[in-house]
């Protein structure tokens, strides 16, 4: 079954957007695998101490997104190809860029400043 051990809720980003990248984080990082059980609705809110119609929120967002599909008695699975996982972790990193490089501009760092403390921070 799919973990939600060490997922937090941040503020100021809606929770089943959340939800929906803890999924996609874990896809990428192949901690989650094609066929992986979901966490019933109910329990997931539980856990969480969420709404049930938010998780059933993030749960639509991933149907649609063709990453889980739902069966029989509502358990949901994890259905992913290798093209899927490629499209996801293209889509993480984009996004994660866009975030890096609009906190950067907001700050007033130039390209080449921002461009070196990357390389001085990765490792």
């Amino acid at each position: 079954m799919v973990s939600f051990e060490h997922f937090t809720i941040e503020d100021g980003i809606p929770i089943y957007l959340q939800i929906a990248r803890h999924i996609k984080q874990g896809v990428v990082a192949r901690g989650i695998q094609d066929g992986d059980e979901m966490p019933s609705r109910r329990m997931l809110s539980a856990l969480l101490g969420v709404n049930p119609n938010t998780v059933q929120k993030a749960y639509r967002l991933l149907e649609e997104e063709g990453i889980i599909e739902s069966r029989a008695g509502a358990i949901s699975y994890v259905t992913l190809t290798e093209t899927k996982i490629e499209q996801v972790r293209k889509e993480l990193l984009e996004n994660d860029t866009q975030s890096f490089v609009n906190a950067m501009q907001k700050m007033g760092v130039s390209k080449g400043e921002a461009l070196s403390l990357i390389e001085r921070l990765w490792k």
